[in-house]
């Protein structure tokens, strides 16, 4: 089984994105493989329908998503807010159930590397203690540069397997401000951690065909080898 954590510097990096572009691709392109989709946590509104209106998952919304909360604000912050526990050790279940049933799984993880999950352990710490490679969405962006260094510190740090960024537009950039905000040599200079490509703006992120076709464009054989 191969499962690939898909991480960002921050809340609104393109995980969503990138998620639904290496879906897409598998689906259209490896059928042969069942593939399987997991938030383990969401605050506020998620991503659990659009996953399910894309892909043919045969995936209930508690088999993506197991742990939710209403407040659009860290898990620790939420469950107080609702009286309740982040109980992982249910996530950790729903996720190994998943991950038995299915050749390939992708992990879409909230926020960044350092967003916390509980009072003592973040992102970065679930992905070491999952043994989960990790693949970091960074936005095309001024400052998309220390934020790739002080997120790939952090996973050194942590003890994560970081196999690549892969850099977003998340808003139309013109093709000098790539270059001027995301320098690849510099951020693979600074960090000596691979960039796995670039995905564009897109103005439609449904469409499964273009999705596709972004993943295609990325070192995919290095993503889905992971």
């Amino acid at each position: 089984m191969n499962a690939l954590l898909i991480a960002g510097t921050d809340t609104e990096t393109g995980k969503t994105v990138l998620t639904s572009a290496l879906a897409a691709y598998c689906q259209i392109y490896r059928p042969h493989e069942s593939l399987g989709i997991f938030k383990p946590i969401q605050t506020g509104t998620g991503d659990c329908e659009l996953y399910q209106k894309l892909f043919d998952l045969k995936q209930t919304s508690e088999e993506i998503t197991p742990l939710r909360f209403q407040a659009p604000v860290a898990p620790p912050i939420a469950a107080e807010q609702e009286g309740r526990l982040v109980d992982l050790g249910s996530v950790w279940q729903a996720f190994n159930a998943l991950r038995q049933q299915r050749m390939r799984v992708l992990v879409e993880a909230l926020g960044g590397l350092g967003s916390p999950i509980t009072h003592e352990l973040t992102v970065a710490d679930l992905a070491r203690d999952w043994r989960l490679p990790v693949v970091l969405v960074v936005p095309v962006k001024l400052g998309a540069i220390a934020q790739a260094v002080a997120n790939v510190a952090l996973a050194r740090q942590s003890g994560v397997h970081l196999i690549g960024i892969v850099l977003n537009c998340v808003n139309s950039c013109s093709d000098q401000e790539i270059k001027d905000w995301t320098p690849v040599a510099l951020i693979e200079s600074l960090t000596n951690i691979p960039i796995l490509g670039s995905i564009p703006h897109l103005a439609d992120p449904a469409d499964r065909s273009k999705l596709a076709q972004v993943a295609s464009n990325l070192d995919i054989e290095r993503l889905l080898l992971s």
